[in-house]
């Protein structure tokens, strides 16, 4: 069975740091690109962040320079490290897995909120 588990959001003031992990199990990790999406209740789910089995990334432009992405092979994990938060960074942040084409995972999701 595949879970994708996500921790680490919570509540941050402006300008704070946030580090977000996703663990995986049930996958061939190391073969999958994984990712990170946010979304807010009635809109659209947005792609944030991407890291390819050769470990390349790939960032939205409104992240780029505050978050980084980075993934253990050897621990099966992914993480988002998120510095210089905004309010419009607020969101439900969720894990994803791909490869193949058809191959696709999602986690449950987990809330960041930036506020005063």
């Amino acid at each position: 069975q595949v879970q994708l588990v996500e921790s680490g959001g919570g509540l941050v003031q402006p300008g704070g740091s946030l580090r977000l992990s996703c663990a995986a199990s049930g996958i061939r990790f190391s073969i999958y690109a994984m990712g990170w999406y946010r979304q807010v209740p009635g809109k659209q789910r947005e792609w944030v962040a991407t890291i390819a089995d050769d470990f390349r990334t790939f960032y939205v432009g409104s992240v780029k320079g505050r978050f980084t992405i980075s993934r253990d092979n050897a621990r099966n994990t992914v993480i988002l490290q998120m510095n210089s938060l905004k309010p419009e960074d607020t969101d439900v942040y969720y894990c994803h897995a791909a490869a193949g084409g058809t191959q696709t995972h999602w986690g449950q999701g987990t809330k960041v909120t930036v506020s005063e």
